[in-house]
């Protein structure tokens, strides 16, 4: 299944060349049927299988994650992503994204759920040679063999290639020899199956499809963490574990290809999971707010209150809107893909890693904000184990530090896109040129009419300022300093891009529901909209300010600079206060995320 009113060729980054057209843009609104049926279908199973096992779940009672990940196995949702011929349903990547939508409502089973049906299972699917496709991906697919991802390790968490567990052939070539440990590993205390990155000859870093009940293979004690509680975590141990050759999942030193490209597709995966997550807890806060009085008034009835659950539901609301237009985006990829071609479905999503290492970033922060906004505002409730949302503080805080911290996805922005356009895959430096050409004519664009007028001009203020200070300090860092660690750089840069691809997304998404409902129909669309540009607009403002200033030493030159940046988006503000209270309004109607 693909999201059938999409024909989008747009190639990853492209966002900030120029304005997109709403038209070619997938929303949660343009949801097919199937994908509905999906989507209630896993709903169900959390409220009959999972939720109803918290405390058991949480409290990591002996088999009940194995117990329920079975069922899961029957309702094939181990074996979405899998093809037919190996028991799986080979789901489109929407319905993956729905699935972890759901399946996030508690972060303990989704997290042995991806990793499972995610990380520990796409190496085989994506890198196994067809002896280890038709060995393990049936035996995945019925839960007969539940899986893990052993990559990270003591001295090497960013940096992966740094692994030290060793592969050495042995004498008769029949089977590889595992020597080493691995950190961190979900799902490692009861799992049948391991990715395990190890470097052939201490250098070729590969990776290996291991049993787990292999003589010399052993799982240490469960970790002791801040949240995740219900899920296993262990170190793991290779003492001499012979792993036969043809469980080389990939090829010999090619383990980065595999580690990247898994790595891609999690972090597409975790954006929409940090978003469906960031709607369990608003909807928990907003239950609580309608039934707690203080000084004779029900909390909802308060404008701080009413501030904190409007600026929550503006902030998922546009992480929704970014998510399901990368889904679209990668989807009418894949479908240009003739069917069985593993790698173009590969290079299909490795397109858009730009924007899944965004969405990465981007919602598990938002997701951030909201847990903690949550917890404030059940007070001392908050803080108790007795009330969902303490969990959900907890839980939220891993997903800035797995599957690549926030600080390497930001790095990875900027590298990326830089990369492209040296390359000339992205044609930034022509449209810098352009833009600068506009600016030396003083051509900084109108503000205009319409409903979204003001919002899709902030939207591409922003897209010019970031283009204009980004092109700028990279030329001059180039220039002058090329050996010098510019991460902070680097990093301001990404959350300018970050801003702009959030600002796009939201504008583009309510412009699309304008055009097919009207106006009278989105008001409350086009509050979520106004409210995120507007703020997101005066970040991207202030970030620019500060990486020109950083860069720029003479206060000469750095001032017409400035004045560049000031003439765009240094617009009369408007006021937050309504928009949010006319969000929060509906969301306390309802009792829950109003959308």
């Amino acid at each position: 299944m693909t999201p059938n009113t999409l024909d989008q060729s747009a190639c990853g980054g492209a966002f900030l060349l120029d304005e997109s057209s709403h038209e070619n843009i997938f929303t949660p609104d343009n949801l097919s049927e199937e994908h509905r049926m999906i989507r209630d279908m896993v709903a169900s199973f959390m409220n009959d299988k999972v939720m109803p096992n918290v405390v058991a779940i949480e409290k990591q009672e002996d088999g009940i994650m194995k117990k329920i990940l079975h069922q899961a196995a029957e309702l094939g949702l181990l074996g979405a992503e899998i093809p037919e011929k190996y028991g799986g349903m080979e789901l489109d990547i929407l319905s993956l994204m729905l699935i972890g939508e759901q399946v996030a409502r508690l972060a303990s089973f989704s997290v042995s759920f991806g990793a499972h049906s995610g990380i520990g299972t796409a190496p085989v699917l994506y890198f196994g040679s067809d002896k280890v496709k038709e060995k393990y991906l049936p035996k995945l697919v019925t839960g007969e063999l539940i899986s893990s991802y052993g990559l990270t390790e003591n001295h090497s968490g960013s940096d992966a290639l740094a692994a030290r567990t060793k592969a050495v052939l042995s004498e008769d070539g029949t089977h590889y020899i595992l020597n080493g440990s691995k950190m961190w590993i979900t799902n490692g205390g009861f799992a049948d199956l391991c990715m395990v990155f190890a470097k052939v000859d201490g250098e070729k870093f590969t990776c290996f499809a291991v049993e787990t009940n292999w003589e010399g293979f052993s799982a240490a004690a469960e970790e002791h963490k801040m949240g995740l509680k219900g899920s296993s975590t262990t170190a793991l141990n290779l003492d001499n574990v012979k792993v036969p050759v043809e469980n080389l999942v990939g090829e010999v030193g090619k383990g980065h290809k595999v580690a990247l490209n898994v790595l891609n597709l999690g972090r597409f995966k975790l954006g929409a999971w940090c978003t469906a997550a960031s709607k369990f807890a608003m909807n928990d806060a907003i239950q609580y707010a309608k039934e707690r009085t203080q000084f004779g008034k029900h909390l909802t009835e308060f404008g701080a209150i009413q501030q904190k659950i409007g600026q929550m539901v503006a902030e998922t609301w546009v992480g929704d809107a970014m998510n399901y237009r990368t889904a679209g985006m990668i989807d009418s990829s894949i479908k240009a893909v003739e069917a069985g071609d593993i790698e173009g479905k590969l290079k299909a999503v490795e397109e858009f890693v730009i924007e899944c290492s965004i969405l990465k970033v981007k919602c598990s922060e938002q997701l951030d904000f909201v847990v903690d906004e949550s917890v404030q505002i059940l007070g001392g409730y908050g803080y108790s184990a007795e009330y969902p949302v303490e969990r959900a503080y907890r839980d939220s805080r891993i997903n800035r530090i797995f599957e690549g911290t926030n600080e390497i996805n930001r790095l990875t922005i900027t590298g990326m896109l830089l990369k492209r356009a040296m390359t000339g895959r992205l044609a930034l430096m022509e449209r810098l040129m352009g833009l600068q050409q506009e600016m030396a004519e003083r051509n900084f664009g109108d503000i205009g009419e319409g409903p979204l007028g003001r919002e899709a001009y902030l939207a591409n203020a922003s897209r010019k300022a970031t283009l204009l200070a980004a092109g700028l300090a990279v030329n001059i860092i180039g220039a002058n300093k090329p050996e010098e660690n510019h991460q902070e750089q680097m990093m301001a840069i990404a959350d300018m891009v970050m801003e702009v691809y959030a600002q796009d997304s939201a504008v583009l998404r309510c412009q699309k529901l304008v055009a097919e409902r009207g106006e009278e129909k989105t008001a409350l669309e086009r509050d979520a909209v106004a409210v995120f540009v507007q703020q997101s607009s005066a970040r991207v403002r202030e970030h620019a300010r500060t990486l020109l200033a950083d860069v720029i030493e003479d206060e000469k030159e750095l001032k017409p600079n400035l004045m560049a940046v000031e003439a765009l988006l240094n617009k009369t503000p408007k006021g937050t206060c309504q928009p949010l209270r006319r969000l929060a309004a509906k969301a306390i109607e309802l009792g829950r995320y109003p959308f």
